[in-house]
């Protein structure tokens, strides 16, 4: 008879097709908390999902078998093994960041009714890689393949900010920073102080600083070492466009900048 605590051994239940789909299942539910915890032992695991310490040894015992999880030998808890580093190694090179963004592009423009395009660092320049425009967008222009400067445009201030400064100090050597509009920022001391703002803030603006008439604002899209791969902005005509006046707007772009992030291996924690 089980005992209060524990449930009775359930392998019968684990057999047939129905008993493997519950197998597989469990399995996940023991390497999730493995990486929630860190580390855990069997009596622990078998208390939070409700079933006996026998079956999750047995769970054990085929996740050690394929080096899913291995046995910490000093305390005998579990966590996971370098089976799921090389399942996980696998993932980041096949994950496209157009394909990974282009809901969230969309959505956005559809939202707030504005241009949004993807872009990421490409030869010392901000390369837009995809764009979705919004129903009423006045502009029709396509910026997808345009090479835009890094310190005019919102999106390339983001790429700028993150760069180490070494990297940054060689680009900007190299390209300089020339006036697109009177607005363009031109000195070095007033963009490294709108780098270090922007990367605190997780955000850059440009107001007509790269062509008049047009404000934008971008974040970072990041991969799963945590690293800036790529930058999402929303521009506008500067008469209607002034991102941070727009209710949500910041928010909803920060969000959406982390749901690509999310999508491309980046966990939030």
């Amino acid at each position: 008879m089980a005992s209060n605590n524990h449930p009775e051994p359930d392998a019968d239940a684990e057999s047939g097709p129905s008993g493997g789909v519950q197998s597989v299942e469990r399995a996940l539910a023991v390497l999730e908390i493995l990486a929630r915890e860190g580390q855990a032992g069997v009596s622990e695991i078998a208390e939070e999902m409700g079933i006996h310490k026998s079956t999750v040894s047995r769970l054990m015992g085929s996740l050690v078998s394929r080096d899913m999880v291995q046995q910490n030998s000093d305390r005998g808890k579990y966590q996971l093994g370098f089976g799921i580093l090389r399942l996980a190694s696998v993932i980041p090179g096949r994950l496209s960041l157009v394909h990974e963004a282009r809901p969230v592009l969309e959505g956005l423009a559809a939202e707030f009714k504005e241009t949004v395009n993807l872009a990421v660092l490409r030869s010392n320049y901000a390369v837009n890689v995809d764009q979705a425009m919004g129903p009423s967008t006045l502009a029709t222009y396509d910026w997808v393949g345009s090479l835009t400067p890094l310190h005019a445009t919102s999106s390339g201030k983001i790429l700028l900010a993150a760069l180490a400064t070494d990297e940054r100090d060689r680009i900007l050597k190299e390209t300089g920073l020339p006036a697109r509009t009177s607005r363009t920022i031109t000195n070095r001391q007033e963009l490294d102080r709108q780098l270090l703002e922007a990367g605190s803030r997780g955000y850059a603006v440009v107001r007509e600083e790269f062509e008049i008439g047009l404000n934008a604002i971008a974040v970072p899209v990041l991969n799963h070492q945590g690293n800036v791969v790529g930058s999402i902005s929303i521009s506008g005509p500067a008469f209607r466009f002034d991102p941070e006046k727009i209710p949500g707007l910041v928010e909803a772009l920060q969000e959406a900048g982390l749901q690509i992030s999310a999508n491309m291996g980046y966990s939030r924690r």
